[in-house]
């Protein structure tokens, strides 16, 4: 019998991948085992367990606040958290209030986790690193003296010819110098459909050819590429800290600085100066450092936001980490990607005009006839229309096709033709002008196949990827919660992007954007309203999902560079949760300002009753850690 994975996962592993999650679930423990000893009266059993928890869940904010110490020359919470602590384990042995050294533990513990919460967020760029790196192949096939070798990708030269077989993902940026075939450029540009390539066109690394064979000419270094260039952007957006992390940083290292220093002077001006005893002032200032310790301002915010994520991921909503939450508060401006996002993602066929004396089922029925030979998305939607009204079919014989252009078979001896306009009106007498008049009305959104029979139209069938029907409620919503600007990024063509903006009442679109400039639109967003969202699902999204102040991914048809790259996830593909998402983070904020408001009063109010003299130890620790356990329970409101 073979055990479960779970007990397979060795303990050095764990300890190699989350360090400071596991000595904070370690100090956790041992604070709680020595808070029952101390109840039950065993305090030698917890004079020995308690060290072990301030080593272990204090090790890393040790290092840390030293370390800044020693090189940077500055003090920081990290090490006012452990003067504190050790304070009042000072206190607890000198005084025989062994409690006193439980709240030192606590305090410990609180940073311990908080450590660990950003130790997740730093693994998470390598991990979007390396699924944008998977996106391409290894290895190309180059053209050596008429043979075919593959190579590496990093061996690729300028000028080196590259064949690409059908299904195959293309390897390297080039020119195509033969070959014609549809390439799916979803995971660069976000289109949703195939583009059709030809001789002197261009394609990319990590898009996928069709059916056609291509060989390509190298016309730049590998590194150059653009899946590269997504690359470094990602690293480029997820490094910059924001101007906000920076502010909190120093105000940390002021705050503790002006303690540190307010409790040495309280240590020692007193005796010189007023002739206090030193036993008298040294416990003020212990006493001191134990209500000046930011506790309740710490447990202010995370609580908070802990709440909100646990709500959220009830609501299908998941937020990588409390700072996201904090942030979707704040946004002023989002931007959407199109294809997957507002979108379906999925080509269906919209609508089927016959002309006269044929019916939809005629036309549908010897359309799918030739496209369910093809692998074209186009043909599959088509073929897959006519699956779901369960019609039936002749199989097509001598179906021939002609890239980017049509298909032309045979169906109980009769010649079927299904294609572009173009060509179609090659191998007929005339296209219908009622045909004709509809299909300017339907081509500004919808993708047309035109379907003759015996060289005569006998209807027409409009593929489309349809938007998503929460889509225009969900602008709706945002415009009601006081967004000041909603844009529209896609690849597709400008006619698509603004057909689709003006039905869902998006005001600024971008069209026929590569992810740079995805980026560069975000970035001119953020000058302007200095909070922006951005909301996509392929890997084309992901620079921008990255530089966004908040970046948030579709869950389920989403891809994994989008998913890893963002911020939040929407989970199942449930758009509508986005106005949840920006009321549930304004919510948190007002709470977060709440209780700092309530923690930084409460930190005054004790240091007062310090400074006057009529407040001891016990009094100040009930003081601190009633203000803490406050604030925590105010942080659970966002639970109800």
């Amino acid at each position: 019998m073979t055990s479960p994975s779970f007990f397979k996962f060795s303990f050095p592993q764990l300890l190699q991948k989350h360090p400071d999650a596991l000595a904070a679930a370690v100090c956790a423990l041992l604070v709680l085992f020595g808070w029952l000893c101390l109840h039950l009266g065993w305090i030698g059993v917890a004079l020995l367990i308690l060290p072990v928890a301030y080593v272990i869940g204090g090790y890393e904010s040790t290092k840390e606040g030293l370390t800044t110490l020693i090189e940077e020359k500055e003090l920081d919470v990290d090490l006012l958290m452990i003067v504190a602590a050790l304070g009042a384990a000072g206190l607890g042995l000198w005084q025989r209030d062994y409690f006193l050294i439980i709240d030192g533990a606590v305090l410990i513990l609180i940073f311990a986790i908080s450590g660990a919460l950003e130790s997740f967020a730093m693994q998470r760029t390598e991990k979007n690193i390396r699924s944008l790196m998977a996106v391409t192949p290894d290895t190309a096939r180059v053209i050596v003296n008429g043979g075919e070798q593959e190579i590496s990708i990093a061996k690729l030269q300028i000028g080196d010819l590259v064949l690409v077989k059908p299904g195959e993902l293309i390897p390297v940026d080039g020119m195509i110098l033969e070959g014609n075939s549809s390439v799916n450029q979803a995971t660069i540009t976000g289109e949703s459909i195939p583009v059709d390539k030809k001789t002197g066109d261009e394609v990319f690394a990590g898009t996928l050819n069709g059916n056609g064979v291509l060989k390509l000419k190298v016309h730049q270094p590998p590194e150059s590429s653009l899946i590269q260039r997504i690359i470094r952007l990602v690293e480029q957006a997820q490094t910059e800290a924001p101007p906000s992390q920076q502010f909190i940083e120093r105000f940390e290292r002021g705050y503790a600085r002006v303690i540190v220093l307010v409790g040495l002077l309280l240590m020692i001006l007193p005796p010189l100066w007023l002739g206090w005893n030193w036993e008298t002032t040294i416990y003020r200032a212990l006493i001191f450092l134990v209500v000046a310790s930011p506790c309740a301002l710490i447990a202010s915010i995370m609580p908070t936001l802990l709440s909100g994520i646990a709500r959220g991921a009830r609501e299908g909503i998941l937020y990588k980490n409390g700072a996201q939450l904090e942030k979707m508060g704040k946004v002023r401006a989002i931007a959407f990607d199109k294809t997957g996002t507002l979108t379906a993602g999925k080509l269906q066929v919209t609508e089927v005009i016959p002309v006269a004396g044929y019916s939809e089922n005629q036309v549908l029925q010897l359309a799918a006839a030739l496209e369910s030979c093809s692998e074209h998305p186009i043909g599959e939607a088509i073929a897959q229309a006519a699956r779901e009204k369960n019609l039936s079919w002749q199989e097509a014989v001598n179906v021939q096709a002609e890239v980017g252009q049509g298909i032309i078979g045979e169906v109980a001896g009769k010649k079927v033709l299904v294609g572009k306009a173009a060509f179609i009106s090659h191998k007929v007498s005339h296209l219908p002008s009622e045909l004709v008049k509809i299909s300017d009305r339907l081509d500004k959104i919808n993708t047309l196949v035109w379907v003759a029979q015996t060289d005569k139209v006998i209807g027409l069938i409009a593929v489309a990827d349809t938007i998503r029907p929460e889509s225009a409620r969900l602008i709706k919503q945002l415009k009601q919660l006081d967004i000041e600007q909603i844009v529209l990024l896609t690849g597709d063509n400008q006619r698509t992007a603004n057909s689709v903006a003006q039905s869902l009442g998006i005001d600024e679109v971008y069209a026929e954007v590569l992810p740079e400039d995805k980026l560069t639109v975000i970035k001119h967003l953020k000058q302007k309203y200095q909070n922006v969202a951005m909301v996509g699902d392929g890997i084309n999204d992901a620079p921008a999902l990255a530089a966004a102040t908040v970046g948030i991914a579709m869950g389920g048809a989403g891809n994994d560079v989008a998913l890893e790259t963002a911020d939040i996830v929407l989970m199942s593909d449930r758009l509508e949760k986005l106005a949840i998402a920006i009321s549930l983070g304004r919510r948190a904020n007002s709470i977060v300002k709440q209780n700092i408001t309530f923690a930084l009063s409460f930190i005054c109010l004790l240091l007062t009753a310090n400074f006057a003299g009529t407040i001891n130890m016990p009094l100040g620790v009930i003081g601190h850690e009633g203000s803490t356990v406050l604030v925590i329970l105010s942080g659970l409101r966002l639970l109800r």
